[in-house]
């Protein structure tokens, strides 16, 4: 590629390293504390400029409007995310990727920022589609575990890997947004244990 390393670039094609790595990471991190302390409503990009020191011209070149911002989050977010656990059955993988859904949820940071950016998703297409696209990342990255299960006989054919890793998660987010307090550890066990049983008698085969 070819030009000045200052050039614009869409959110979270950033080249890696240097400076603009280092400016992407703060923006991002003012960003996410923004959202996790005030919600979607008060992310101004001059304001976050002003949290990660870095010049005004600079945040609105690259991002463009809060909702860019927001896109290129949550697709860190994605990336950053810890990989899947492989325990070699299938309870202990989906109670693997219960818990790890349960600790982001009742940490004080990242649960209050996934409510608000859930929140903004219900009204910003946009958001909805970078949300869309960071649950996609992560079903994707945790799928193969449901698959093995079928392999080893622990599930039916036919079962869609999709949908139950996403039966894992859904009774967490929905205590989350519903009840306005985080997921328990005992939240994540029951949830593992409803989606084996609901799987293993063909609820998610099709």
């Amino acid at each position: 590629m070819t030009g000045n390393p200052t050039d614009a670039h869409e959110p979270g094609t950033l080249r890696p390293g240097g400076r603009t790595a280092r400016v992407r990471a703060a923006v991002l991190d003012a960003a996410g504390d923004v959202l996790a302390e005030h919600g979607f409503d008060r992310l101004d990009l001059g304001d976050i400029a002003r949290r990660a020191d870095v010049g005004k011209t600079t945040v609105y070149r690259r991002w463009g409007s809060p909702t860019g911002l927001v896109a290129d989050l949550l697709d860190q977010m994605a990336q950053e995310s810890l990989p899947r656990t492989e325990t070699g059955t299938l309870h202990g993988d989906l109670t693997a990727n219960a818990h790890l859904v349960q600790r982001t949820l009742a940490d004080p940071r990242q649960g209050p920022l996934f409510h608000a950016v859930i929140a903004a998703a219900a009204c910003d297409p946009r958001t909805a589609s970078a949300l869309a696209h960071f649950y996609e990342v992560r079903v994707a990255e945790w799928a193969p575990c449901v698959e093995q299960a079928v392999k080893r006989g622990e599930l039916p054919r036919g079962t869609d890997p999709s949908e139950v890793i996403r039966a894992v998660s859904a009774p967490l987010y929905y205590r989350l947004l519903t009840t306005a307090t985080a997921p328990t550890e005992a939240d994540a066990t029951r949830s593992v244990r409803a989606t084996v049983a609901a799987a293993v008698a063909g609820a998610y085969a099709f």
